[in-house]
């Protein structure tokens, strides 16, 4: 009995005394990941769309016309909308105003019962509660029957009650609110996130007007390389006015590239109850992109509505092709891969609040089957009757789709010949690889390197268990710019396809790959950031999976060997190279030794001279003050242009060494942001790739020409 004692006291108590109620916000300060996703940048900008959507549901219910966004100082931001305003009237329910429940109570706003709003960007449930918990200061402004209310809160909890401070004409909400930091460690709302978020809400809420302004105090930004402050000029007012929807969506999404036919299709049906809306056009691309969203909610991941759509469209065409000659009877009907090269449509549906599911929390795929039904039979309908009325256009579709199948087939044969020879399979790897004798996908890596003189160092540097090694020769085929058949024919791509395990298009398997780190390291200069280049637009291509999963990775071998007796650090920046000879310039001045030397006057920027080992290092002032040059003694400086540079120690100790090395992880955090700009750089059309080059060249540092 005392033993059983003495294990219930080593277990510890568990009575009713240690269940724990989280009472009103306590619980969103408590777990504010749970909420807004996380307490990093896309938490933080989260605030902002948690209060936006409200107002935004005001707009989608035919309520409010205009929304302002207003970034202000001190990392404050206001909402404000023309719609209804929130009810100041005490609730029944909680004893308080309507007011205060919507933003002290989870779970409290009008999306849950009534015919408040039929239809919601989501049923959230949280909104502008967790904003309220989750800031430092937030003032509800209310304009309602003629009145101005305000009330005012401190991390969730009420500073005054709601108090009439005048009388104002029509009616409206605004809310100003500043993130806490002890919640956000960095508050820095960024301009250019806001502004592209706000426009694709303007173009799915037709005819409503958005205003965003940045008020913020203009930010001082330092010039290293001349050590002078200026001033950064902060971003003016944008509006937003879609008369067209997403009509002007699929304009503006397509607007650098080539269109196949003039005319965009659209097309606005409601069945169900379940609102649909469809807009298409056809570009002279190989990639497509098809945007779905449930209640204005970007799902990222497609579901019903997006499944209808496709099914529809391959039926609609494979019809019209069959009906007027372009598809013979012998011919294969067309696949969705085919209909999809080139395609971009936008499909929004808006489905009563209290009928929409999403699949999972992160509302990224829609579940409602009914929105497939629905979008699957307008798009039927609908699109056969465009075809028939637009005949030019359609004939241009026609053309785009069966060149596309036919690229298709002949990518086919291309690939069974691969697969004939076993290739895809594994069974005969690339002579170049160096392979590893690990079979254990987890813990193998292969590294693709450019040229024989950095794939001999790094294959005798290597850790042969677990290091694969992939010599590449030159520059690969720029994939953005060619079909599967002809990349498939050059044999560095073939090479790494074999070598990587997966297979791409239809026949890719997961389960077959090879390496879960597949690492490129190229030379620190412009021809290994193009080979990179290269290299990423592959991946983003053909085995996008692989960036999704967290498989890819740059490595990051340093720029400067710098050596001191026998200290040898490598610095990876020039910025970490100034702050090291800086450290080393005071050391040699606190030597008798050297007190007698001029003393050293180091400047942000050194020009530094190609030495040897063991070489001083000569560091001479950029400025024209006259200025005589300086050495540190006995330090020596290596600029590493080439990872043939290195011998297999450095390379390994640097760069491949699991324990100090750098990696970084290729991610695809807006895969249409990534689109845009892998077709932007690697397309074929030269305007927009020029005019990025424009606007972007002042931010290139350290260019090696």
């Amino acid at each position: 009995m005392a033993k059983k004692e003495e294990k219930n006291q080593n277990q510890g108590s568990y009575t009713a005394k240690d269940i724990y109620v989280l009472e009103g916000l306590e619980p969103v300060r408590k777990r504010p990941g749970m909420y807004i996703g996380s307490t990093g940048v896309d938490g933080l900008h989260h605030l902002i769309w948690e209060v936006f959507d409200n107002s935004l549901d005001e707009a989608m219910a035919g309520y409010a016309k205009n929304i302002e966004i207003d970034l202000l100082p001190n990392n404050r931001v206001r909402v404000k909308d023309d719609g209804r305003g929130i009810p100041v009237e005490k609730h029944k329910q909680t004893g308080v105003s309507a007011l205060e429940t919507v933003m002290t109570t989870l779970h409290a706003g009008g999306k849950f019962g009534g015919e408040s709003y039929k239809v919601a960007a989501g049923l959230h449930g949280v909104g502008v509660s967790v904003v309220n918990a989750l800031s430092i200061y937030l003032k509800a402004e209310v304009c309602r029957d003629g009145g101005l209310y305000e009330q005012e809160y401190v991390r969730g909890e009420v500073k005054k009650a709601v108090k009439k401070v005048g009388t104002c004409k029509g009616s409206g909400t605004t809310v100003t609110f500043e993130p806490d930091p002890e919640i956000f460690k960095e508050i820095l709302f960024d301009w250019h996130q806001i502004l592209n978020h706000i426009r694709q809400q303007a173009y799915l809420t037709k005819g409503i007007r958005i205003k965003v302004s940045d008020e913020r105090e203009p930010i001082k930004i330092e010039k290293s390389e001349k050590g002078k402050e200026h001033e950064h000029v902060l971003h003016p007012s944008y509006g937003f006015f879609f008369e067209g929807g997403i009509t002007s969506y699929v304009n503006f999404l397509n607007r650098h590239e080539e269109t196949v036919h003039p005319n965009i299709f659209y097309t606005a049906k409601e069945q169900d109850q379940i609102f649909v809306e469809v807009a298409l056009q056809y570009t002279g691309e190989l990639q497509g992109r098809e945007l779905s969203f449930a209640n204005n909610v970007h799902t990222i991941e497609g579901g019903m509505h997006l499944t209808g759509f496709r099914s529809a469209i391959t039926r609609t065409l494979n019809d019209y092709a069959r009906k007027n000659g372009s598809l013979k009877e012998k011919d294969e009907n067309l696949t969705g891969e085919d209909i999809r090269e080139g395609l971009t449509a936008i499909i929004s549906v808006k489905i009563a609040s209290k009928a929409l599911q999403f699949e999972g929390q992160t509302k990224a795929k829609l579940g409602n089957t009914e929105a497939r039904t629905a979008v699957e039979n307008i798009v039927n309908t609908e699109l056969a009757d465009w075809l028939e009325r637009n005949p030019s256009d359609a004939r241009s579709i026609m053309g785009k789709v069966i060149l596309a199948s036919k690229a298709r087939l002949a990518a086919k044969a291309a690939k069974e010949n691969v697969i004939r020879k076993g290739a895809l399979e594994g069974f005969t790897l690339p002579g170049k690889l160096a392979d590893c004798s690990s079979k254990n996908p987890e813990e193998s890596e292969l590294f693709i390197v450019e040229g024989d003189s950095a794939g001999g160092s790094s294959k005798q540097g290597r850790n042969r268990k677990t290091q694969a090694i992939l010599p590449l020769k030159g520059k690969i085929l720029n994939v953005e710019k060619a079909r599967i058949d002809k990349m498939l024919a050059s044999e560095e791509i073939r090479a790494l396809v074999i070598a990587i395990g997966t297979a791409i298009s239809e026949e890719f398997d997961m389960s077959k790959l090879r390496y879960h780190k597949i690492v490129i390291m190229t030379d620190a200069d412009v021809d290994g950031a193009h080979i990179r280049s290269l290299l990423l637009t592959l991946f983003y291509r053909y085995f996008h999976q692989l960036i999704e999963s967290g498989h890819i990775y740059i490595a990051q071998p340093p720029l400067y060997r710098i050596q001191k007796g026998s200290n040898v650090q490598y610095v990876y920046t020039d910025a970490e190279k100034e702050k090291a000879l800086g450290e080393l310039a005071k050391i040699s001045k606190e030597k008798p030794k050297t007190a007698a030397k001029k003393e050293a006057q180091l400047t942000e920027g050194f020009v530094v001279s190609e030495l040897g080992n063991g070489a001083d290092l000569a560091a001479e002032s950029p400025t024209s003050d006259g200025s005589e040059e300086i050495k540190i003694s006995g330090v020596s400086i290596q600029r590493y242009k080439g990872l043939g540079e290195m011998n297999p120690s450095q390379l390994w100790e640097t760069t491949m060494d699991p324990e100090s090395r750098v990696l970084l992880q290729v991610t695809i955090k807006d895969a249409e942001e990534a689109n845009k700009i892998f077709d932007v750089l690697m397309g074929s059309d030269v305007l927009p790739r020029r005019k990025f080059i424009q606007a972007h060249a002042k931010n290139v540092k350290n260019l090696d020409i």
